[in-house]
């Protein structure tokens, strides 16, 4: 549909990936009564997700994508409400959305469809204070059965589904139709704003960036803390989303069809969906690159040849958009795959003097220069222990701690411009 009047910014974004259960969730339930089978999908339910806009405006729209389906799948009774705990939404804000003025949407595999403007009458000042940091509850039907389902595995946020057969419930502002619980988002991969001024910045990357090891519902990524820190400098002139995959790749797969993988399509495919489609671009921070080394066997060479051809392409379809790469951090010994061997550590040190010689980026981000133990070579012992689920972490993915000194590393000013 043509692009409705105002400036609309990403607020929120899950990068799609798949096909369910394809992936790599964190503090993820049982999920066989919910969704019994793979294939199947989801069967006459309701799901209600809860996702947190960076920025608010009084009009919103959904994308609702179906990248990873084999058949098409039909949504109705679409809604969005503000969240009041759990499924439970703030009464009389529960809305509906419509598709080009219709209430359901059938999405062809492949495809994906933006939503008509909804009105969100709550929001009186999009600079709000008290709407800082609330949530969004987006519930909507799955007509028949879906068929294998595009989702983004590692949420670490909690959202909700009605069982199996149990029909329409987006329209009710009450818990009780969505006993389910899971740790993860399905179909929606972003919400944009009509949020006058502001412009989106996307944090891209693998599962450092998709928050691994930090903490279940507690919003805090290296991207969540970033955040946090562009808005008490700019306030809300900027919103920041997150295009993290748990274990995605620069280079591999080269043909995600043809060999699905746990962290989805490469970056280099993923770019155009989940960077370049989206509206009022102004800055990507780009860390991304282990994983083609300790699960693939890719040289450093390779994967700076790749990041290369991801900047040329960003720079072509955005005119002036900043582009900062953070260099990685430590592996040396981690317990995950092949990470933690002296040859992905050979490759990974190799890999961040291309960042930062390259003289290709608006800026570099030093992420390894605050994460590393210079007496051992391995990531600093208090960012290690998992934040979310317990236990001596893996010594490749940061904790909260770590997260908030990665954050506290960029250089607002060189990444987003004077």
């Amino acid at each position: 549909m043509p692009a409705a009047a105002g400036n609309w910014v990403a607020a929120w974004t899950a990068a799609a990936q798949g096909p369910y259960p394809l992936g790599n969730p964190t503090a993820q339930p049982d999920m066989s009564f919910a969704l019994p089978s793979a294939e199947r999908g989801a069967r006459d339910q309701t799901f209600r997700l809860i996702v947190r806009p960076d920025v608010w405006g009084r009009h919103a729209r959904l994308r609702f994508c179906n990248a990873f389906g084999t058949r098409p799948v039909t949504f109705d009774g679409i809604h969005v409400g503000l969240q009041a705990n759990a499924a439970m939404l703030v009464s009389g804000t529960n809305r509906a959305v419509n598709f080009h003025g219709a209430g359901s949407v059938t999405i062809p595999p492949g495809g994906s469809v933006l939503s008509d403007p909804v009105a969100l009458p709550w929001v009186t000042q999009p600079d709000d204070a008290l709407l800082a940091h609330r949530r969004l509850a987006v519930s909507f039907h799955v007509a028949g059965e879906s068929g294998p389902l595009t989702w983004h595995a590692k949420a670490l946020t909690t959202s909700y589904l009605s069982p199996p057969g149990s029909g329409s419930h987006g329209a009710a502002e009450t818990e009780d139709a969505f006993p389910f619980t899971t740790a993860s988002w399905y179909f929606l991969d972003c919400v944009q704003m009509d949020a006058p001024g502001a412009r989106t910045v996307v944090t891209i990357g693998d599962s450092i960036t998709d928050g691994t090891c930090s903490t279940m519902n507690g919003d805090d990524r290296w991207p969540d803390f970033f955040a946090r820190r562009v808005h008490a400098a700019y306030g809300t002139q900027f919103s920041v989303v997150n295009q993290g995959i748990g274990g995605n790749r620069v280079l591999s797969p080269q043909d995600y069809a043809a060999e699905p993988i746990a962290g989805g399509p490469c970056a280099l495919d993923r770019l155009q969906r989940d960077v370049i489609d989206l509206p009022n671009v102004a800055a990507v921070i780009w860390l991304e690159g282990i994983n083609d080394f300790g699960h693939g066997v890719a040289k450093a060479e390779d994967v700076a040849k790749g990041v290369r051809e991801g900047v040329r392409r960003l720079r072509a379809a955005i005119p002036g958009v900043r582009i900062s790469l953070g260099t990685l951090a430590p592996s040396l010994n981690a317990t995950n795959g092949t990470h933690g061997t002296p040859e992905v550590e050979a490759k990974r040190q190799a890999f961040n003097a291309f960042v930062r010689l390259a003289g290709l980026f608006d800026a570099v981000v030093d992420f390894e220069a605050v994460t590393l133990d210079r007496q051992t070579g391995e990531m600093l012992p208090e960012f290690v222990p998992d934040s979310s689920i317990g236990g001596p972490g893996d010594k490749l993915h940061p904790n909260r701690t770590g997260y908030l000194a990665m954050a506290q590393a960029i250089d607002l000013r060189a990444v987003l411009g004077d």
